[in-house]
This record gives C-alpha cells, structure tokens and sequence, in this order.
C-alpha cells in the first residue's frame, strides 16, 4: 500500500510541473492571439489572468517541487484549479461559442492541454505509434483470453473457401487452352495472352484490394473482389468472340487477386502468436485443394463431349465452358458464407471503431467458450486501446456538389488513400523489409506460375511430337475420278493431282496438302483440324457447308471457285482431343504431390523458423526445377514437376507467414497486395513470352 501511495503522489508531482509548463506555453500563444485583435475588453481580461499566473509562480519558486499529501481534489481538472468564481465566469466568457470567422487559434483554452488540431503531423504519429505498440500487446493478451477454437475453425473454412478460388482461377485457364484455342480461333501468336491476361488482372486487383482492405475493412474488400470474380468468370462461360472472352478473364482475375491479401490478413488477426504459423499454413492447403478441385473436374467435364450443344453454327457451348462455371462455384461458396463473419476486430481498433471491435472480441470468447463446455466463463475485457486517428483527406463539395461531382471525388479520395498508404510500406521501419520480399516474391513466383499455367501445353506438344514421328507421307501421285468419305488423319500430302474427285463428310485431322493442285473437286461437309493448304491450286472447285478459314490456305491460289454455306467459327473435333485424360491426370498428381510440403511446413513452421523454412525450400525446389530442362520423356517429366512442387510449397507457406507477420495492421493488406500483384507481374511477363515462343512453334506444322 505505501509503494502504490508513493507512487500516486509522484506521478501527482509530475503531473502538476507539467501543467505548469503547459501553462505558460498556453499563455503565450493567447498573448500573441490577442495583441493581433486588439480587443480592449479582452486584453484587460488577459492581464487580470496574466497578474494570477505571476501569483502561482511566486506560490512555487523556482527548484522547488510540491511536498504535499496526494488528496481528492488533486484529481479534479487542471483548467479550474486556483480560481475562482469570478475567474470561471471570466473564462466562460473567453472561451464562449467562437463566431464563423473567428480563427481557432485564438480560442485555445488557458490550462488545457494542446489539442490535435495544433499539434504537428509528426507529433500526432508518433503519438500514434505509441498507441499502435501498447494495442498490439493488449491486443495479443485479448487473443489469449479469447481462445482458440470454434470461431476461428469457422472463420478458416470461409476463408479457405477464398483461397481455393484463388487456385482455381489460376489453373482453369491452362485447361481450357487446348479446347478454347480451337472453339474461340484463337490465332497461335495470340494463345499466349489467354494464359497471360488472367495475371494482368489479378496483378491489378492484388494491389487495388490490397490497399482497399486497409481502407474499408478486411471484409468488405473480400466481399467485394469474391463477388466480381464469381460474376465474370460466370459470364465468360458464354461468351463466343475472343476478345470478350479475354475481357471477361481479365475482370475476373482482377477480382480474384484482392483474396490472397485479404485472407491472410483476415486470418492472421484473429489468431495469437503462437498459433499464428501453423493455423496459416493449413490455411494454404485450400490453394492446393483448389488445384485438385480444378484437376478433377476438367478430367470429369471437359473429355465428356455429349454434354455440348450448339444453336446453330454461330453459338457453340462445350463441355470446357461447363468445365468454366463449375469452377466458379467455390467462389460463389465463400461469398454466402462470408455474409455470416463479423469484420476483423484488430482493423476496427485500428481506424478507432471501439465498441464494435469490443462486441466482436466478446462473439469469439462466447463462441469458444460454449464449445468448450464453459458457457459461464465471462469476457474480462472493458477497456481496449485505440490509437489516435489522424485525418488526413477531407471530401468536398458532400452538399453543394453533384451527384456525380460528390463519387467521383469520394472514389479519387479512397485511391489517393490507399496510394498513400502504399508508399508508406516504404517509409521506416518498414523500407528494408518491402525491399527484402520484393526479391523473394518476384523470384519464387517466376518459376512456379510459368509451369503451373503452362506444363498442360507442354504435355500436350510431347504427345504431339510423337504423335507427328507416325505421319504417313504421300508424294508425287495422281487421283481421277474418285470419292472420299472417310476420315484422313496425321497425313503429309505433296506434289499431288486432284481431278473430279468428291470430298463428302470427310474429317482431315492433321493433314497437311503441299504444292498440290485439285481440278473440278467438291468439298461437301467437310470439318478439319490442324489441316493446313500450303501453295495449292483450285481450280473449278466447290467448297460447300465446310469450316475452310481462309488462314487454312496458306499462299493458296484460286481460279474460278465457289463457296457456298460456309461454317462460320470455329468448329471444334473433340475426338481429336485425344490427350484430355491424360494431361488433367498429370496436372492432379502434380497439385497432390503439394500435400506432404503442406503438412510438413504446418508441423514445423512453428518450431524451426519461418526464414528457415523459406530458404531450405527454396534452394532444395530451385535444384529440382534446373533438372526440368533435362526432361526428354513425359515420365520424367512429370516426375520431375511433382518433386517441384512439393518443394515449393513449404516457400509459399513461410513467405506467406513472414508477409504478414512484418507488416503493421494499417498497411498489412496493402503490403501484402503489392508483393502479391508483384508476383502476378512476374508470371504475366514469364507466360507472355514463353507463349510467344509457342505460337511459334506452332505456326510452323
């Protein structure tokens, strides 16, 4: 009892020499304040104050300090201390309802501590930082007493839900691309920005819902960007022309791209430290799960071909656009369930929201509670730390504005925010840890998003070339007279002559005709693929209700011809898909062979380090990927990609945990959004040019 009594009566000291000294700062500024306005009334009030402060310094002589006993009235405002009643009905008089036009400068109240509006921009912050470093220790305290428990399982399966959208988004484009190049004639230097464009957008949206999370709320941003995503990628199932197709995957990777940063921070904050490293990396398996989601399904849907129908020969839908719309279901899924969580609490204490972060804190402690059979146990926070609020933009024009005038100033507000925001990851102390991470996300990201987009293309061409070494070549002969209505398949002609020969109902698959001529020939509901006329000549020919492009007659010369009825788009041969099965089966061994690094990275994260297992992987998944260019068979190959990416897996992991483990809570999600938006910039650049590549490959069958 004596220490606590000792302690009150110091802190009492203390406080009062800091009065005091606030005292006479105040007072100064007021003597300035009043000089400039002349006010006789005011200035005699002034110097009737000015004689009383005079009195109290001589009560208090320099170098002595208070020796009194703490007591009741010490605890009563320093503003009415040592006046009387005349001074208080003078101040009331002073400090009364200021006019429009009256500077507040010139309203500061004598005694009062500064208020905000006159401090300094630094002052505030750092008074803010102070304030951020006590909640986040109260804040971890809070998470404790809370638990861990049914809320937070509840919470991981929402969100979990997010993130295998996430990894769904990325692999429904490379298993597609095989059927949608054919159906969408999709020229082969333009297959490369199929894969491609899904990157762009999400690149854009990591780092615009990354920023906005840090705005409006973990939740609401996630709300958000789940809703545009599950919309586009719906809407891109039907269309038919390629560049609305590209459109349509543009927005819906723009909409997926806010989930990674906005889950993980999400998660994070309402999880203690203890627990933060293992819970978020059995959080990221639903990426993995995502993956084998989309593995399945495009090995279930797509080579069924019966599921297709068409209206007419304009608008066609096959399986791969039923494929499309399954895969939007897990996004669909997480945006229901979302509407049922409560926004994070540790955002809301950061933008000043106390009572409802209180309400949500006292949600996780019951929920946890009553699932541990301890109804009873009652919630023992009352108080929680709010750092101050700075307001740093003012909307106009709320009132005299348009309508228009008062969204577009509020929406050039929110973005001028969150670009603040962002380069405030560059500021101390946080500048070297952006820097540090910039280099590992770009780097890891390089590699992996390449192959995992574009490894079914790659088997696809292995079977390819093999299929080509069975090629039958045909040269120098002549036909008369004949009629085919067969199918043609994986043939080379050259030097050939056709004369009064009828094509009916033939399907050429991978039939080439070079310098060869055809004389009075009819083409009669013919379908093709990868059938090619290189310098051929027609001459008296009929083409009737045939899917001939004109891209198919490569330096091809024309006398006296005639087209009738012909199939406008591409007319698409499923049968012809003769790899489906197998490429969507190498993509599901290679997405679960991410299980082990999953589980593996959980049951460690937390015990040898997170930069531990982060360089580890990364070194030991690097070596693996060197051997790829080794690759001549598709046994090792798709051996070599599963050893790959169960190595990468546990990177993933630890760069996720250490992201959003450096960043503080006001620029967590944007941080994150940057390097993820980073990341898709790397795989966006790598697909482009590695599809480029391709597209020339094949232009040359």
């Amino acid at each position: 009892m004596e220490d606590s009594y000792k302690d009150r009566t110091s802190l009492v000291k203390g406080a009062k020499d800091i009065a005091r000294e606030v005292k006479k700062q105040t007072v100064k500024k007021v003597n300035q304040a009043v000089d400039r306005a002349q006010d006789e009334y005011t200035q005699r009030s002034y110097s009737r104050f000015q004689d009383e402060e005079e009195e109290d310094d001589d009560y208090y002589p320099p170098g002595e300090t208070y020796d009194g006993e703490a007591n009741d009235d010490e605890g009563s405002s320093e503003a009415t201390e040592g006046h009387d009643e005349d001074d208080e009905i003078y101040e009331g008089e002073y400090q009364g309802i200021p006019s429009m036009n009256q500077g507040k400068d010139s309203i500061v109240s004598v005694g009062q501590p500064k208020g905000d509006e006159y401090k300094d921009r630094r002052d505030l912050e750092s008074e803010r930082r102070a304030d951020e470093e006590e909640l986040a220790q109260q804040y971890e305290l809070i998470i404790q007493e809370c638990g861990h428990g049914r809320f937070q399982w509840a919470l991981f399966f929402v969100l979990g839900m997010a993130l295998m959208a996430d990894g769904v988004e990325v692999f429904v484009v490379g298993f597609v691309l095989p059927s949608a190049e054919t159906d969408l004639c999709i020229p082969n230097s333009g297959s490369g920005w199929l894969g491609s464009i899904v990157y762009l957008g999400m690149m854009m949206g990591a780092f615009f819902w990354g920023g906005l999370a840090d705005k409006v709320g973990r939740r609401q941003s996630l709300l958000i960007c789940m809703s545009v995503n599950g919309f586009f990628a719906f809407l891109s199932s039907f269309v038919q022309g390629y560049g609305f197709f590209l459109f349509c995957r543009l927005l819906s990777g723009f909409g997926i791209g806010g989930a990674i940063p906005t889950v993980f921070s999400y998660f994070a904050e309402v999880l203690a430290r203890e627990k933060r490293g293992e819970h978020l990396s059995w959080l990221c398996m639903f990426w993995m799960i995502g993956g084998i989601y989309a593995s399945a399904m495009a090995w279930a849907i797509i080579p069924h071909y019966g599921w297709s129908f068409s209206m007419g020969s304009a608008y066609q839908f096959h399986s791969w656009r039923v494929f499309v719309i399954v895969c939007a279901l897990p996004c669909v899924s997480s945006v229901v369930a979302l509407t049922f969580m409560p926004e994070s609490p540790r955002f809301l204490l950061e933008v000043g929201k106390h009572d409802e972060a209180w309400m949500i804190l006292k949600l996780i402690h019951d929920t946890n509670m009553r699932a541990r059979g301890q109804p009873e146990k009652v919630f023992t926070v009352n108080k929680i730390k709010t750092p101050k609020q700075i307001d740093e933009l003012i909307e106009i024009e709320s009132d005299t504005g348009t309508w228009y005038r008062r969204c577009f100033v509020r929406i050039r507000t929110e973005l001028y925010g969150i670009w603040l925001t962002f380069m405030r990851c560059f500021n101390y102390p946080v500048r070297e840890n952006t820097i540090k991470l910039t280099i590992v996300w770009f780097t890891l990201s390089f590699g992996y998003y390449g192959l995992s987009v574009w490894f079914p293309d790659v088997i696809k061409h292995l079977q390819s070339d093999e299929y080509a070494s069975l090629t039958r070549n045909v040269e120098r002969d002549k036909y008369a007279n004949f009629s085919i209505n067969f199918t043609m398949e994986n043939q080379i002609h050259t030097g050939m002559e056709y004369d009064n020969g009828r094509f009916l109902g033939v399907k050429f698959k991978s039939v080439t005709f070079k310098d060869s001529v055809f004389k009075s020939c009819t083409f009669e509901d013919v379908t093709s693929v990868n059938t090619y006329f290189k310098n051929c000549t027609f001459i008296d020919t009929v083409f009737d209700n045939t899917d001939f492009e004109p891209y198919k007659f490569i330096d091809s010369e024309f006398k006296n011809c005639s087209f009738f009825h012909n199939k406008t788009g591409c007319q698409i041969t499923f049968d012809d898909d003769y790899s489906a099965y197998w490429i969507y089966f190498v993509n599901f061994l290679g997405t679960l062979a991410v299980l082990p690094g999953n589980i593996v990275s959980a049951l460690l994260m937390d015990r040898i380090g997170r930069l531990t297992m982060l360089g580890g992987s990364m070194v030991l998944s690097g070596i693996s990927c060197f051997f790829l260019w080794f690759g001549t068979s598709e046994s090792m190959m798709i051996g070599m990609l599963c050893l790959y990416n169960g190595l990468t897996i546990s990177a993933w992991n630890s760069l996720d945990v250490v992201t959003v483990e450096l960043y503080p809570t006001d620029r967590r999600a944007t941080g994150f959004g940057f390097l993820n938006a980073l990341c898709k910039a790397a795989a966006f650049l790598g697909n482009l040019i590695f599809g480029s590549l391709v597209g020339i490959t094949k232009c040359n069958p």
